[in-house]
């Protein structure tokens, strides 16, 4: 994953709160960092994505976003 894949996989799945949750969600699997924190600091896109996707419960199909054809979207 791309870290521009991250941003649309946010923007599409978290609408309007997707830079609120990037800045001040806290994730556990990623050593309580946010993901903004996470980024910043190395993590690879994709890892920082799997933890957003665990901690909030999303299924599988969203797990996948940046995977699916542009015009599926």
């Amino acid at each position: 994953m791309k870290h521009s894949e991250f941003q649309v996989a946010m923007r599409d799945t978290f609408g309007a709160y997707a830079s609120s949750l990037a800045e001040d969600l806290v994730l556990a699997p990623l050593g309580s960092r946010t993901a903004n924190q996470a980024l910043a600091e190395g993590v690879q896109p994709r890892a920082v994505w799997a933890a957003i996707c665990e901690v909030n419960e999303l299924p599988e199909s969203v797990r996948w976003h940046h995977r699916r054809a542009e015009h599926t979207r």
